[in-house]
């Protein structure tokens, strides 16, 4: 069979699976696609790795896109969301010396109560806190933003590619971090930090990665693009099943991709995470989700969710910049391109974000659909067609 290469550059997380086993599990290659995996250093070389041309599509930050059709972070071309590949997946951190502070002043590490982990860690922090982040246009910066905005912390952002962070911590180079796993949890392995919080502790579905390509490839090449978006939705699916998990963790922790122990991915992906060298473990449901209640559709709502964010901080007018998140997100090519493969398809685009606190049955193509929790950990509802905060 002749396939046809398609370049996808990665960098190496946990959420990068779909995208791995696309590869590695035929999915690629029964829609007549070889996968050239690129893995890259850091979030600025893959962006600029997809910018000019060097990859076809990436693994790439959820803000990245959203940054760039607001005009920020250089953009010399527009970035389409084709559709989210993770949700969650992420960890809050903090050094030993930091958890020791919290523990004598009667934390209790329950790894689910975001607000009285701000609470506590304003109360322990003496002097501004060192947070790790991946790059400045993040789910990881826009949560870690958001949770901390109340709490009277005083912090600064420093910018540490993922596989580097635990090192950071280790290092004294910072005092806290937000990563994706398995960074987080080989933190805790090296004895460098305890972990505080998952990421969905504060939004219950944030969008972590997303499948990105430049806008004029995708119009160059709409067969392609199809492919490779039933390819990688067909890998998500296969991933949702648990028995495979061990399996994807197996491939994933291979030199060439993740490049970390299996059993810290397993965890990961059992949502069975070890919080501290101690060996204390907190069971985490929907620790990272890459397929069931339409995890992978490409939300408008939530990519204006950042925009909002983003456009409070730089200075813009909020309503045009939502209404320029909302034009990346490939809602019509989601459809077009997913419907025949099988994907039940909600009846909108958008939602009222933070407004589901059980699962919920929404319309959808074939009927219905069960969407899961989406809750802020602050009660807030975020309306797109409104909401300037």
């Amino acid at each position: 069979m002749n396939l046809t290469t398609c370049r996808v550059g990665f960098v190496p997380l946990l959420d990068m699976a779909p995208i791995v086993i696309a590869h590695e599990m035929g999915f690629a290659a029964a829609e007549g696609l070889a996968l050239d995996l690129q893995r890259a250093p850091s979030w600025s070389s893959l962006r600029d790795m997809l910018l000019w041309g060097q990859v076809d599509a990436a693994h790439m930050l959820a803000p990245v896109p959203v940054a760039m059709a607001l005009g920020l972070g250089g953009a010399v071309a527009r970035l389409d969301i084709l559709q989210v590949l993770s949700i969650n997946g992420d960890v809050i951190g903090v050094s030993q010396g930091v958890a020791d502070k919290l523990r004598m002043a009667g934390h209790a590490f329950a790894f689910t109560d975001a607000r009285q982990a701000a609470t506590d860690l304003a109360r322990v922090v003496d002097g501004p806190l060192r947070i790790g982040v991946p790059f400045p246009f993040s789910t990881h910066v826009e949560l870690v933003n958001y949770w901390l905005r109340d709490a009277g912390l005083e912090y600064e952002l420093c910018t540490i590619p993922p596989p580097r962070m635990a090192d950071a911590l280790a290092a004294g180079e910072v005092d806290a971090f937000c990563v994706g796993e398995p960074w987080g949890s080989v933190a805790v392995e090296l004895g460098a930090g305890t972990l505080l919080l998952p990421s969905r502790a504060i939004w219950a579905v944030a969008p972590e990665k997303v499948l990105a390509a430049r806008h004029d490839w995708v119009c160059e090449n709409p067969a392609l693009t199809g492919c490779l978006m039933r390819a990688i939705w067909r890998a998500a699916r296969w991933l949702s099943v648990a028995d495979n998990r061990l399996i994807a963790s197996e491939i994933l922790a291979r030199p060439e991709y993740v490049n970390a122990p299996v059993e810290i991915l397993d965890r990961a992906l059992r949502g069975e995470m070890v919080i501290s060298p101690q060996g204390e473990i907190r069971q985490v449901p929907d620790m990272i989700r890459f397929f069931d209640g339409a995890a992978s559709f490409p939300w408008r709502s939530q990519a204006a969710w950042f925009a909002t964010q983003l456009a409070a901080r730089h200075g813009l007018d909020p309503e045009t910049s939502r209404a320029a998140a909302k034009a990346i997100c490939r809602t019509d090519l989601y459809r077009q391109n997913l419907r025949a493969a099988g994907a039940d398809l909600p009846g909108a685009s958008e939602k009222l974000e933070g407004s589901l606190h059980h699962p919920t049955a929404v319309a959808s193509e074939r009927g219905q659909m069960i969407l899961a929790p989406d809750a802020f950990f602050d009660g807030q509802i975020f309306d797109s067609s409104r909401n300037t905060r």
